[in-house]
């Protein structure tokens, strides 16, 4: 199994036995639980110890605790037992700086407004992120998500507009919550149920060999995704044309007038629609449409994108 993916299946799986050792009883579910929050309590203690030798023998220096902290597995594991050494405005900023390469590749940047006491993040959308199309998608698939798996006690994600009339947005946010709060006694609370359905990470290692100019499709978890490189930056997109509403192989980067080498706008092989990549695929033809944009990052070294849930457009 996945590493990355381990410690959220693993807790999926426990609240799963747990519930339906419900079914026995109150006592049969209250014992069960008690079960989990000993084991629980003996592995982080254990944790703990392992941690103090390593301080003590002079090997836990600043390379190590990089080392472990940066791997998914061990630092949810940290997380959960309250041994991670970063603080959370820390891995809330060590978030954001993750999913920086994919907003500047786009124009667009977050800004870390602060954290409530109730660990609500406030963040700020720069650049050409304020009010694009891709900013739903970016929140919901890019920035939440590495907020949700460096962050998982956030219990919201507060974004504010640039312009003074906009009205923050709450995005509840819920890893890890049958962890955290459950075992804690503590009911996630009715925000949880308003959670929007969120997307899945996929990896797609044949992006990794497309050049500065090209264009490729790919079938994604059920996704039609169209990518496109220029230069470093690599674009992905639901492969669907909001002008004719075709699919589009054969689409090819043109370079628009008075833009810098190496083309910007995707042509549509049906309708001829262009669309400016660098702008969350808006349309020239017609500003009100854009392609759908998805985020993509590397992650572990592979590049990723997410997909929603479902094959329909976001």
């Amino acid at each position: 199994m996945d590493r990355e993916n381990l410690l959220g299946s693993a807790g999926e799986r426990i609240s799963s036995l747990l519930d339906a050792l419900g079914s026995g009883g109150p006592v049969a579910r209250d014992r069960a639980e008690e079960l989990v929050r000993q084991v629980t309590e003996l592995y982080g203690a254990g944790l703990e110890r392992i941690l103090q030798v390593l301080d003590e023998q002079g090997v836990l220096g600043p390379g190590t605790v990089s080392a472990l902290t940066s791997d998914p597995l061990v630092s949810g594991l940290l997380l959960i037992h309250g041994l991670h050494p970063v603080d959370l405005p820390g891995r809330v900023a060590a978030a954001l700086d993750s999913v920086r390469p994919y907003l500047g590749s786009h124009g667009g940047d977050v800004e870390l407004l602060g954290i409530s006491e109730e660990g609500v993040v406030r963040l700020r959308l720069l650049g050409s992120c304020q009010g694009c199309p891709s900013s739903s998608v970016t929140l919901k698939l890019a920035v939440e998500d590495a907020i949700e798996t460096g962050a998982p006690e956030v219990t919201g994600i507060e974004v504010e507009e640039a312009a003074p009339a906009a009205v923050p947005a709450l995005i509840p946010v819920g890893a890890l919550r049958s962890r955290l709060d459950g075992l804690g006694g503590h009911d996630a609370g009715p925000s949880d149920a308003a959670t929007p359905a969120s997307g899945t990470w996929q990896s797609v290692p044949a992006l990794a060999e497309l050049e500065s100019g090209g264009v490729a499709g790919f079938l994604v978890a059920g996704v039609e995704v169209l990518t496109c490189r220029i230069g470093p930056d690599v674009y992905a997109f639901v492969d669907r044309c909001p002008r004719c509403t075709h699919s589009m192989p054969g689409a090819s980067l043109q370079r628009a007038l008075a833009a810098p080498a190496g083309g910007g706008l995707l042509r549509c092989p049906h309708c001829r629609s262009h669309f400016d990549v660098r702008k969350a695929g808006v349309c020239l033809e017609d500003k009100a449409l854009h392609l759908d944009p998805l985020p993509l990052l590397l992650r572990d070294g592979v590049p990723c994108v997410a997909v929603p849930t479902t094959a329909d457009p976001l």
